[in-house]
């Protein structure tokens, strides 16, 4: 085999595994690696949903004709990744999850260019937006497959159970669950950033412990379904500050309990628009301290204007 081919070979398999590092926002390939083997050790049937939804987001994308650095980046992958892991997580059959995991994927990279060109004019990332929107498109005509959880009231945690669950957490930000998932994951995001890492477990934890106060079941903690959300919200706004990272969290625990009452299946929904609330708060913020602190022209006549912000590509 040439060494071209080689390289072409190598750049794909990086890409890919770059796609499913963004799912916890790291443009990694070792980060999309070690979620390849949380899912293995949890049920293989996920990493085969999110490779198969990454390869055809990834196609659609260079079908398309879309920027190929953010393809390389996997920026247009990872929605069609989680749009497979939600195909076969709410499918019991393999061939039916596998047909509406591959249609779903497609369907969030072709919808990406319009939706994140919206988003971008008002300052907001797209984030999983473009899976949850597909998702919910098509969840309304099939059953889940999984059992509901059962009704464990809160009950007194030791030291062990804290980091499971807190670990759990982690592991469901890819639809996985168990504390040596969830271990893999915080490995794979600590690779690319030891701090992001360090902010996922706060954000895992300071949600987890929420939702208790909040009166959310021991089951529900002990699978992760507590802590995922403040994970990737803590993630996101990581470069936020303290105070707009806890306040962006404290939002997704709202909008998740909100949820779980009324029996929505939201899945990172209550991230997203959280990460967005704080976006647009911070946009505010900003206008608000440009207008009221005019600098003055060497004329001497006043204007107002605003710092530059040097141009970040958004998730």
């Amino acid at each position: 085999m040439s060494a071209a081919a080689t390289h072409a070979q190598s750049a794909a398999l990086r890409t890919l595994l770059r796609s499913l590092g963004q799912i916890v926002l790291q443009s990694n390939a070792f980060t999309g690696a070690c979620l390849v083997a949380a899912w293995l050790l949890y049920d293989p049937r996920l990493a085969c949903a999110a490779l198969m939804g990454a390869v055809a987001a990834n196609v659609s994308a260079v079908l398309a004709g879309y920027d190929e650095d953010d393809t390389r980046a996997g920026l247009h992958g990872f929605n069609g990744a989680l749009a497979g892991l939600a195909a076969f997580n709410f499918i019991a059959d393999n061939a039916t999850a596998a047909a509406v995991a591959i249609l779903a994927a497609t369907g969030t990279a072709w919808f990406l260019a319009p939706w994140s060109r919206w988003l971008r004019a008002r300052g907001l990332g797209f984030f999983s937006s473009p899976c949850l929107i597909v998702t919910w498109c098509w969840l309304p005509l099939v059953k889940s497959g999984n059992a509901p959880a059962s009704e464990i009231g809160p009950h007194a945690l030791n030291a062990a159970q804290w980091g499971r669950g807190v670990l759990a957490g982690l592991a469901q930000t890819g639809f996985a669950s168990g504390a040596l998932s969830g271990l893999l994951v915080l490995l794979g995001i600590a690779a690319a950033s030891r701090r992001h890492a360090l902010w996922a477990l706060i954000g895992a934890g300071v949600a987890s412990i929420a939702h208790l106060l909040l009166g959310a079941t021991a089951s529900s903690f002990d699978t992760g379904l507590l802590g995922f959300n403040g994970a990737l919200t803590a993630l996101a706004l990581a470069d936020c500050g303290v105070v707009m990272m806890l306040g962006g969290v404290a939002v997704s625990v709202a909008l998740q309990a909100l949820a779980a009452y009324l029996g929505w299946p939201v899945m990172t929904a209550p991230f997203v628009i959280a990460t967005w609330s704080v976006q647009w708060s911070r946009q505010c913020l900003t206008r608000d301290a440009a207008m009221s602190h005019p600098v003055k022209k060497r004329s001497g006549t006043a204007r107002a204007t605003t710092t530059a912000v040097p141009a970040r590509r958004v998730r």
